[in-house]
């Protein structure tokens, strides 16, 4: 299996087991369509190994951990069982242990489905595969979602408790509900280390810098900020959750690109466009002045402007988050040069995504850095497996005049 592609399930009673060439934790989580736990009961592990359908079975070291999934016996509610893994030695991160996880017929032992999440490198904890309930038929997805803070951020993410400590600069011990019995090794136990304020402990995402005067900025190296405390200014390669209030904006955004002629040179002409990719990185279509509206009018755009003169946003694409088709998971929106004007022309460029509906300026990128290159890759929208988009500023220039010629460079991007 491919990240993000899909098997229906041959049989009722699944194994999925996960291995590496280390010791791994493996646990299984029962969601709801919120994709929340119901309770800390739902969070299937190796100290709480039963559950409504599911079970936690140990390898006893010489055997992946694994999670069995009985859907004739998942309850009423649950509508998706998310399997994760995690090295069992504290800190350690899937860089060069890459995991494998086989979905198997519980009754015969028979391979369904393999899944290895490919790039992985800093991740202390995944989401591997889900098996989830579609239209009455239960099926299994690779996923490959990493984790900085192990199996607590992946319990957290998804509503289990997990406590906070009393100085946040200190690694501290599960709390009980989360470890395993006095009796086990230590090289059984794992420390869970967390951080306040809370964040989405995703990997590859930024934390807010204290305090700042002006509007939140996330600074680099740590979790996630979302949208609760006003607009956003991101640089290079960090990402914003666009959550508020604890739900996933699904309304109509706007993603506004500008840009000016650089040191009073002569007008540029340059083009902006959002090109919209499935779950395995296929190109499913483009938007940009020659098409101005895709997958059946979720996506528009507001026309070509020829000069980059005069203030604002020289060009405009409407997104109906809502009412984007399921298969559509990743946005790339990119600007290129189709008369070949490189980027050094070009001053002040930038984007900004806009609530719609009010007009509110919700995230902000200032290209500050600028190359020789013809096209430049903006910013991505991510679809997470929970439900929520994430934004995350991008800058990178590649050789592309088209935006036929940016699908490649930004399939590669996701």
């Amino acid at each position: 299996m491919t990240p993000g592609s899909n098997i229906p399930l041959s049989a009722a009673r699944v194994t999925v087991d996960v291995a590496a060439p280390v010791r791994l934790d493996v646990s299984g989580l029962l969601l709801t369509a919120d994709g929340k736990v119901r309770s800390d009961d739902d969070f299937i592990f190796y100290n709480q190994p039963t559950g409504p359908g599911v079970t936690y079975r140990s390898g006893g070291g010489t055997a992946p951990d694994a999670i069995v999934v009985d859907t004739s016996a998942v309850p009423p509610g649950i509508e998706k069982i998310v399997v994760t893994a995690s090295p069992d030695a504290v800190g350690q991160t899937f860089q060069g242990i890459e995991p494998t996880a086989t979905i198997r017929n519980g009754d015969d032992n028979s391979v369904l489905a393999t899944f290895t999440p490919p790039q992985l490198g800093t991740e202390t904890a995944l989401v591997i595969v889900e098996v989830y309930l579609r239209n009455g038929v239960w099926k299994a997805r690779a996923v490959g979602q990493g984790y900085a803070n192990g199996l607590a951020g992946i319990a957290t993410d998804f509503g289990v408790s997990v406590e906070e400590p009393a100085a946040p600069a200190q690694p501290v011990a599960p709390p009980p509900n989360m470890q395993r019995p006095a009796a086990a090794p230590p090289n059984m136990q794992r420390s869970v280390a967390a951080s306040a304020p809370p964040v989405d402990p995703r990997v590859t995402t930024p934390p807010p810098p204290a305090a700042p005067p002006a509007p939140p900025a996330a600074a680099p190296g740590a979790g996630k900020i979302n949208l609760d405390k006003g607009r956003v200014s991101l640089q290079k390669n960090q990402t914003v959750s666009l959550v508020k209030g604890g739900r996933p904006l699904l309304s109509q955004v706007k993603m506004g690109l500008g840009w000016e002629p650089a040191f009073r040179g002569k007008d540029i002409d340059l083009d902006a466009s959002v090109i919209a990719y499935g779950p395995q990185r296929n190109h499913i279509d483009s938007c940009y002045f020659g098409k101005l509206s895709i997958v059946g009018g979720a996506i528009k755009h507001s026309g070509d402007n020829l000069t980059g003169e005069g203030g604002g946003d020289d060009e405009v694409i409407v997104v109906d988050l809502g009412r984007l088709p399921q298969e559509v998971t990743g946005l790339v929106f990119t600007v290129n040069s189709f008369s070949g004007q490189k980027f050094t022309e070009v001053a002040k460029a930038y984007c900004r995504l806009l609530d719609a509906a009010s007009g509110e300026e919700l995230v902000r990128f200032d290209l500050t850095g600028a190359e020789a290159q013809t096209g430049v890759l903006m910013a991505k929208l991510i679809k997470q497996f929970s439900g929520e988009w994430e934004m995350t500023a991008m800058g990178d220039f590649v050789k592309a005049r088209t935006v036929r010629n940016m699908v490649k460079p930004g399939a590669q991007s996701l």
